[in-house]
């Protein structure tokens, strides 16, 4: 899955345009690299969002194509 696409269904940002304008402007990173929208996710992987000062670190659990509002958090673990 993308990783514009994966933002969306997992509610860590609100709408696919949006996620994919973060990463158009180097807000996104996987693993310690800046990614592109077409990025493909993995699990395991580290995904680093940065909104203006704060930056939040999240660890992939699982990629599915559809998920719930309730089971949008099971998809992530934020790493502190």
């Amino acid at each position: 899955m993308r990783i514009d696409k994966y933002l969306k269904v997992s509610r860590l940002i609100k709408r696919r345009t949006v996620a994919n304008a973060a990463c158009d402007n180097e807000k996104i990173a996987v693993n310690g690299r800046q990614v592109k929208a077409s990025y493909q996710v993995k699990v395991g992987d580290i995904v680093e969002i940065t909104f203006g000062e704060r930056t939040i670190k999240v660890e992939v659990l699982s990629v599915p194509e559809h998920a719930t509002k309730e089971t949008a958090p099971t998809l992530y673990r934020e790493i502190v």
